[in-house]
């Protein structure tokens, strides 16, 4: 079982900037792509960047160029520093992470609890 652990969100104002962090751990016996998603008040979850273990990137077109998604290999962990951030970008993010137990090929996706995140003046 693979445990994520949100941590970062909070208030802030339109046009500032959070950085959320995610770190796996329990029974690991691989990391791969690992994601963070976000859903809004009355909306879908949906996508916002993730990365795969060599560091490949992709971002949903309403956060190129104000998010940057990276990782740690080390540490099982993701991180998410958003800048520029406005009303809209407001929602309960939730990292997720590709991940396999010691001595098994099957790939499960794994999920954080989720961590609020409000852009408002």
């Amino acid at each position: 079982q693979v445990h994520l652990v949100e941590s970062g969100g909070g208030l802030v104002q339109p046009g500032g900037s959070l950085r959320l962090s995610c770190a796996a751990s329990g029974s690991i016996g691989g990391i791969y792509t690992m994601g963070w998603y976000r859903q809004a008040p009355g909306k879908q979850r949906e996508l916002v960047a993730d990365i795969t273990k060599r560091g490949s990137t992709n971002y949903a077109d309403s956060v190129k160029g104000r998010f940057t998604i990276s990782r740690d290999n080390a540490k099982n962990a993701v991180y998410l520093q958003m800048n520029s951030l406005k009303p809209e970008d407001t929602a309960v993010y939730f990292c997720n992470t590709e991940a396999r137990a010691p001595g098994d090929y099957s790939i499960v996706l794994y999920w954080g609890q989720g961590t609020q995140v409000t852009v408002s003046s």
